[in-house]
């Protein structure tokens, strides 16, 4: 019996303890962090797509344009994803790559698109790079390696141009972590099954780049910065397995070719 009362009153001792340290802690400030922290997320995106529109080609193209748009809205609209919180830019880069920038800019190389034998590939590949977006990688990713300080720095003026442009060539040539990796997989494959696309065609690219990644290796920037491109292949494989799911075309054959041609021709 005196075990147990003594064990209670270590409880309660323990509640209150917890309740003091709880209530002393500064939530207003916390709070104002996370503003910081979305405004520096804002004007980084800004910062980091002004770096990229001063040194590359940025394509404009109505046909192309639309295209890319009409698969990026679809996977927005069937799960409730603010279409104006991503920002698609497509640029004329011969390496096959795709990535997230902070404040929803999402980047594709023309590169990609030409690789890619149909929409439903392009399409899990962007899908996968909103996931990053949304599942707030971007910033995590940011924080991690640069630090909130010298991010904040950034926004303020009180950092170099250099840094800016290292830290932005930092988000299309570096990998996240594997565990943020497979998350974004996972999240693609749900967005793709949602929006009825078929997830095997991103499966197919995944594999198509592993079997020629030992032939060509130069433009393979998208796949180098993502590590085990069969493995993933085989999970995102099995995880969409068996989803009666009836897929619908996102574009037509013709128009994809029309869309292929124009790029190469270019």
């Amino acid at each position: 019996m005196k075990k147990i009362i003594i064990q209670g009153l270590i409880t309660i001792s323990l509640f209150f303890a917890s309740w003091l340290f709880l209530v002393q802690i500064d939530w207003t400030s916390l709070l104002k962090v996370q503003k910081i922290t979305d405004k520096t997320e804002e004007k980084l995106g800004d910062l980091f797509w002004e770096v990229y529109q001063k040194n590359t080609h940025e394509n404009k193209n109505p046909l192309i344009v639309s295209a890319v748009d009409s698969l990026v809205t679809k996977i927005c609209s069937a799960n409730k994803i603010d279409r104006e919180s991503v920002k698609i830019h497509i640029l004329e880069e011969e390496d096959i790559n795709a990535f997230a920038m902070p404040n929803g800019h999402l980047v594709v190389y023309t590169g990609l698109i030409l690789q890619s034998e149909n929409p439903e590939e392009l399409s899990g590949v962007i899908a996968h790079e909103i996931a990053h977006i949304q599942l707030n990688h971007v910033m995590k990713k940011l924080v991690k390696e640069v630090r909130l300080s010298v991010l904040i720095s950034m926004t303020t003026g009180n950092s170099g141009s250099d840094i800016i442009k290292e830290t932005a060539k930092m988000l299309s040539s570096s990998a996240f972590d594997r565990g943020l990796e497979k998350e974004a997989d996972i999240k693609a494959v749900d967005y793709l099954i949602m929006s009825k696309t078929d997830p095997e065609a991103f499966a197919n690219f995944l594999y198509k780049i592993a079997d020629t990644e030992s032939e060509v290796t130069t433009y393979l920037t998208w796949v180098s910065t993502h590590p085990e491109s069969k493995e993933r292949a085989e999970y995102i494989i099995d995880y969409s397995k068996d989803k009666k799911v009836k897929y619908q075309s996102i574009l037509s054959e013709e128009t994809w070719a029309k869309i292929r041609e124009k790029l190469t021709a270019e």
